[in-house]
């Protein structure tokens, strides 16, 4: 389990109330379906996901120089310095292009981590934000600091991993996004960063916020592999971490999933969860 049993991300909020505005809030996206993030070849060129690196101990570290390009600014000054145990060969979300997140786990040391609009520049790793975290704390960032996500929040802990289907149990929440209309400009615990949206009160989702698959969802139809997706939606929900399109759900890039199983998460529709209490 990545984090303590008890960290928000390993919740089982199964039993937790609905928040009064649930249903304001998911009307605003109601029709969107579920849409895997993740799978198996190439999409423009590029796997389909957000991969990872895990590394030993020993892993040589890294200095990372936080700049502003034309994709986005400098948030040096809400990241952690390092530096960062990222072997300059590790993969890079879209090879490059879009967010470029890079990730790296050191499993012998239990810490995490991870950069955003990140690119290799001789003997060093440059990007826009980066943040570590150690995996055996329920440690949050800093008050108000964004991380490789927006919401502050570390990328990893919720991304679907496709050893976790086969092992058949996903026992943590999973990354997600909404449009910014969709999106409070606010945050709550978990999540540390907020960002201009131009969602309304009561009507939107705080960075942080869940969402959960209504217990009354008969996912007994759909294959074995996509049950123990959508079981993890009705025990630990999904948990709101940028900007982005309606429901689209976070996954590592794998050559054995089934791209057309995947697909058929998209017969889930946002009017099939609710919002946890939140207010």
């Amino acid at each position: 389990m990545i984090f303590p049993d008890d960290n928000p991300w390993n919740q089982d909020i199964s039993t937790l109330p609905v928040d009064s505005y649930s249903s304001q809030i998911i009307a605003g996206f109601s029709s969107a379906g579920l849409k895997a993030d993740f799978g198996s070849g190439l999409w423009q060129g590029a796997p389909i996901g957000i991969p990872f690196a895990v590394v030993c101990g020993n892993q040589p570290l890294i200095n990372v120089v936080f700049r502003a390009n034309g994709y986005d600014g400098n948030y040096g000054d809400e990241s952690d310095p390092g530096p960062y145990a990222i072997p300059l060969d590790a993969p890079i979300e879209g090879n490059g292009q879009g967010d470029s997140h890079v990730i790296a786990v050191d499993k012998d040391h239990d810490i995490l981590y991870e950069l955003y609009n990140a690119s290799v520049n001789g003997d060093h790793w440059e990007a826009s934000s980066g943040a570590i975290f150690h995996l055996d704390s329920d440690s949050l960032r800093p008050a108000g600091w964004t991380s490789a996500d927006a919401a502050g929040l570390p990328i990893f802990p919720g991304l679907v991993r496709y050893d976790e289907v086969l092992k058949g149990t996903i026992n943590h929440a999973i990354r997600f996004t909404l449009t910014s209309s969709n999106v409070l400009p606010a945050y709550i615990a978990p999540a540390r960063h907020q960002v201009n949206s131009s969602g309304q009160p009561d009507a939107s989702l705080p960075f942080g916020g869940r969402l959960r698959l209504k217990q009354s969802v008969d996912i007994s139809g759909y294959s074995p592999h996509l049950q123990v997706i959508l079981q993890a939606m009705k025990k630990y929900g999904l948990i709101l971490a940028d900007i982005g399109s309606n429901m689209y759900i976070s996954g590592a890039p794998d050559g054995r999933w089934n791209n057309d199983e995947l697909q058929q998460l998209g017969t889930i529709k946002a009017s099939d969860f609710e919002v946890i209490k939140f207010n």
